[in-house]
């Protein structure tokens, strides 16, 4: 649970984030903080995360300071081994930078109170948030909500069986729609399976009017 409420800012856009991977609604005092929620809720190495995790006590600071978010990762599916937790702090570079010397020794408590308990601590900034991925899993999003037919899934799933392990949306659709009618309906089916990850596509590399599928290697 957040150590310190978020209070409304006229500054700073703020509100809620809801996540399947977080037992609360998740508050940010951000919109960078807000697409740093939505990488790590999209991102399947993450367990969970928990914002304003902690109060660090810090000389000199009588309320100490609250990181923004700490993240917990799942076992590597090939060795098991299991990524230190990330404390981290959510900001633009441009404002560390002007804010150093304020930042500097909450840094440094920071990082030696994520030392004692196993963790790792540093600030993220919009240098790793604001890339493609972010973009894709923002596209994405917006077929969170559209329910496709068990029927329609899996033909979608034996069109790319039959095609290869890897393809793409272009010979997939011409295989299930040949006319603009069909490729209306079949779009957001395909586009709300990746979302639900029951095609895999690279997140990394910006969408375009053709985009990589493959199935999951289970289904492969």
């Amino acid at each position: 649970m957040a150590v310190r409420k978020i209070p409304k800012n006229h500054l700073f856009v703020t509100g809620g984030y809801s996540s399947r991977k977080s037992e609360v609604m998740d508050a940010f005092e951000s919109l960078l903080e807000k697409d740093y929620l939505l990488l790590l809720d999209f991102d399947d190495t993450v367990e969970s995360f928990e914002v304003q995790p902690v109060r660090i006590p810090v000389p000199r600071v009588p309320r100490g300071y609250v990181p923004d978010v700490l993240v917990k990762y799942r076992p590597h599916p090939e060795t098991g081994e299991i990524r230190k937790p990330l404390l981290a702090e959510v900001k633009r570079s441009d404002y560390l930078e002007k804010h150093a010397a304020k930042y500097a020794p909450k840094f440094a408590a920071a990082t030696a109170y994520a030392q004692e308990m196993g963790w790792e601590f540093r600030p993220v900034d919009e240098k790793e948030i604001r890339l493609s991925r972010l973009q894709n899993i923002k596209f994405l999003r917006e077929y969170r909500n559209v329910s496709s037919s068990e029927k329609d899934c899996n033909r979608v799933v034996q069109v790319l069986a039959v095609l290869a392990t890897s393809t793409s949306s272009e010979r997939v659709l011409a295989e299930l729609a040949p006319t603009d009618d069909e490729r209306l309906h079949w779009l957001p089916v395909i586009w709300s399976m990746v979302q639900r990850r029951q095609l895999h596509t690279d997140l990394d590399t910006p969408f375009g009017a053709d985009v990589s599928l493959w199935l999951p290697v289970e289904q492969q």
